[in-house]
């Protein structure tokens, strides 16, 4: 009998609004969640049953289900924090964690991360944050992995190869013959010394003295501590020359070693160059001076800088990028499951992960920032009014049918 019928209907309008209740419910709940994204349900109709009128066959629904609940991926607001490892992303990408000994990936857009007790950098759940490693610093083309930083290690000291020097050097300077001698001014122009490191981290001065031996030509000599002369341009047919316009056109590349500037050290050898050198009518001067090496250091700070590079700060100020965080994107986002913990699993229709660095596809990573909920609770509180109403009105729809049927029960008496 129809009559029945409608008591089902009204029974499947209560139990998708019963649904769709715990839904907003849940979301309301995790308004102030990190990195929570909020869902939706999607009803659809029941097959239709067929009746015959008088003007033919109709359709009469059977009510409602549930079709599905939607996982809401949209862009969460940012929260600033004073925690140099709190990361937010701007963009489609998820965090990929790990369980410790559990070869299962895990997304995340939750990104209030800190580093244990062994170096792992880890979510407020202990799960491990996935990134990729450098070596020499250079990324690996390997698989991502466990992020950790050594907090009881420090570096060892390396050594110099490399020295550039950038200068200026005073066109209006008088021209020099006398021999050269680093002990008397008078047979040189000008000078500047720069702190090279041996193989055990010891600190050593090398000074390079400018003598300018002829209208646009210059010799410089490379003299260590010791008032030792490492190289002569002069000696070597090297020495600088300019163009009428002052800009450096020749000469200033020099091997220097084997050294061996401390005891007990090894046996190096410096790449040394003066690059964009220049003779103009100003006083002499050091523009830019670089060298590579730098003695042993302490671990002191551990940041994280936008692009995800993971940084090991040393007592000896070198930072040296240790490893740099991976994101992932799915082919759909809404086909990943949720595991509980902010935590999401790849599944048949989300399709396999797409996992890389930061960047324009993945997401853009922001430090000290964590993303927001993306739960709105105005939205939320209407959605609860039409619900609630839809519930009622379907539990009408069974005191009504239900009256009816008393009706036709006393038909007969």
């Amino acid at each position: 009998m129809a009559l029945s019928s409608a008591l089902y209907s009204g029974i499947s309008g209560m139990n998708t609004n019963g649904t769709a209740m715990s839904v907003i419910g849940n979301n309301i709940a995790n308004t102030n969640t990190v990195g929570f994204k909020s869902s939706r349900t999607v009803f659809s109709d029941l097959l239709a049953s067929s009746v015959n009128g008088s003007g033919g066959a109709s359709q009469v629904g059977r009510g409602t289900g549930l079709s599905t609940v939607d996982n809401l991926f949209s862009q969460g607001t940012f929260e600033t924090t004073e925690s140099q490892t709190d990361l937010a992303i701007e963009g489609e990408g998820l965090f990929v964690v790990r369980e410790e000994g559990a070869e299962s990936l895990y997304y995340t857009r939750a990104g209030s991360f800190s580093f244990d007790g062994e170096g792992f950098l880890t979510n407020a759940e202990g799960y491990r944050v996935q990134g990729k490693t450098y070596v020499n610093g250079v990324l690996s083309s390997a698989d991502a992995t466990d992020i950790m930083v050594d907090i009881n290690a420090g570096i060892e000291a390396k050594m110099t190869d490399k020295i550039t020097l950038s200068t200026n050097l005073d066109a209006n300077e008088p021209v020099i013959t006398a021999a050269f001698d680093p002990n008397d001014t008078t047979t040189y122009n000008y000078s500047n010394s720069t702190t090279i490191y041996d193989s055990l981290g010891n600190t050593h001065l090398m000074t390079t003295y400018f003598i300018k031996s002829d209208d646009n030509t210059w010799d410089w000599n490379v003299v260590d501590e010791n008032d030792a002369t490492l190289y002569s341009s002069a000696t070597a047919g090297n020495s600088l020359e300019f163009d009428t316009s002052g800009k450096q056109i020749s000469g200033g590349t020099a091997t220097l070693g084997p050294l061996t500037p401390g005891a007990g050290t090894a046996s190096q050898t410096i790449n040394f160059a003066l690059k964009n050198t220049t003779q103009f009518a100003n006083d002499s001067q050091v523009i830019s001076q670089t060298q590579n090496g730098y003695g042993a250091g302490n671990l002191t700070n551990i940041s994280i800088d936008n692009e995800g590079n993971v940084l090991a700060k040393y007592s000896n100020g070198e930072e040296i990028a240790k490893s740099r965080i991976v994101l992932a994107k799915f082919s759909s986002f809404s086909g990943l499951r949720k595991e509980g913990a902010s935590l999401f699993s790849a599944t048949g229709e989300s399709g396999p992960p797409r996992i890389g660095v930061p960047g324009t596809e993945l997401g853009n990573i922001f430090t000290n920032a964590l993303e927001q909920s993306t739960v709105d609770l105005a939205a939320e509180f209407v959605k609860m009014i039409t619900t609630q109403r839809g519930f009622q009105a379907n539990s009408k729809v069974i005191t009504t049918t239900d009256e009816m049927l008393s009706e036709l029960i006393n038909l007969k008496r």
